[in-house]
């Protein structure tokens, strides 16, 4: 169980203006200003459950994250994962979580991933037996086999993420943090990434915490998701109702004969014709004013349909009128 209350956190920065001059008046005397991160944020997750966390950039996702780590203090508030304050109790703490940061590295460069293993078994006093079994587990289920012999310098990105997460679950976590585990990793990787993710979550009931700004992340791989921004907790919900909310817009994509009058299409409130060129069109439509069935009985009255396909609001379409909404 991860339980957050009221955690605040600022960080003083140092500022000047540009040019020589206030370079050397900086040298003499720094002038700094206050950034509030955090602003009383609160929320709890259970164990088990994963969750999307996000919002832009400087929302304050890293900031959380690395409270719940125990790398950050905060200036105030609470924050009790798995019955112990992270910041606090750090030794035991991390004995119990993973975490994997999409532009940090854990593995050491010039040796084998095999050794890094060694080593990070070696840090949370692994038995050789669990230690084994849980790497042979890892090794299977990320296609590992042939990276575990090869310097990490000369992984590919998406081969290295694979060993990252693999690194973070050596000590088998009751929570796994990821902030950006598939940034600029292909298609396969991610589709690689994500599946791991899942069946790391059924079959060992781990909780994971997922920040990222891929929203194809958070679509395949959490049903909640907290939205933070300007420090504060905007928004908590389940995927589903978020998308159907913010379903207002429909595209339908049509193949016909025939001759469409896109202008009679664009006179009619609550329809825009988007694209339309050898027998196919690309309407999109304002759910509030009229409905799916409505436009196809238009459509079907001018021109003989032959296909037909009706979207709703992508998950990126979600998050913008999420932010639109919001104001951040």
């Amino acid at each position: 169980m991860i339980e957050v209350s009221n955690l605040t956190k600022s960080f003083r920065v140092s500022t000047r203006e540009a040019g020589f001059k206030n370079a050397v008046r900086a040298l003499i005397k720094r002038k700094y200003e206050y950034i509030q991160a955090l602003s009383g944020i609160s929320f709890r997750i259970a164990d088990g459950e994963m969750v999307g966390y996000i919002g832009p950039n400087g929302a304050g996702k890293s900031t959380t994250i690395k409270i719940m780590c125990g790398i950050l203090t905060p200036d105030s508030g609470e924050c009790e994962i798995c019955g112990r304050i992270p910041w606090k109790e750090r030794t035991r703490h991390v004995r119990d979580i993973g975490v994997v940061f999409g532009q940090r590295s854990q593995l050491w460069w010039d040796v084998p991933v095999i050794d890094s293993f060694e080593l990070l078994r070696d840090i949370y006093k692994v038995e050789h037996s669990a230690y084994r079994k849980t790497l042979d587990e890892l090794t299977q289920l990320l296609n590992l086999n042939r990276l575990l012999k090869t310097p990490t310098r000369n992984l590919s990105l998406g081969q290295r993420m694979r060993c990252e997460i693999a690194a973070s679950l050596i000590h088998s976590p009751k929570v796994l943090f990821l902030d950006e585990p598939t940034i600029g990793l292909d298609a396969v990787s991610k589709i690689a990434v994500r599946e791991f993710i899942k069946e790391r979550n059924r079959n060992s009931g781990t909780t994971v915490i997922l920040t990222t700004h891929d929203m194809q992340d958070i679509e395949a791989l959490t049903e909640r998701i907290l939205l933070i921004g300007r420090g504060r907790i905007l928004l908590d919900g389940n995927m589903r109702e978020l998308k159907q909310r913010f379903s207002r817009h429909k595209k339908i994509a049509v193949a016909y004969a025939g001759s469409l009058s896109s202008d009679m299409l664009s006179n009619c409130d609550g329809i825009t014709v988007r694209e339309e060129k050898m027998g196919r069109a690309l309407i999109v439509l304002d759910s509030n004013l009229l409905t799916v069935s409505e436009v196809i009985e238009m459509l079907s009255k001018t021109v003989d349909i032959k296909d037909i396909s009706v979207e709703g609001v992508t998950a990126e379409e979600m998050v913008v009128e999420l932010y639109k909404a919001y104001r951040i």
